[in-house]
């Protein structure tokens, strides 16, 4: 059970954080040049982790 739960947060987070830059990107909010690449690195660094947990099911 609390590995399927770490599974679902690492996803639901990975999403978001795609969302996040993306929206970002679109013009939907703004940020300093600063975070935009703190955000950037957080997204790929999700997206890899994710994968991580992906692999270990």
């Amino acid at each position: 059970m609390l590995g399927n739960l770490r599974f679902y947060t690492q996803i639901v987070s990975t999403i978001l954080a795609i969302i996040f830059v993306f929206m970002n990107f679109l013009g939907h909010w703004s940020a300093d040049r600063f975070f935009q690449i703190v955000f950037f690195f957080g997204m790929v660094f999700a997206i890899f982790s994710a994968g991580i947990e992906t692999e270990k099911n």
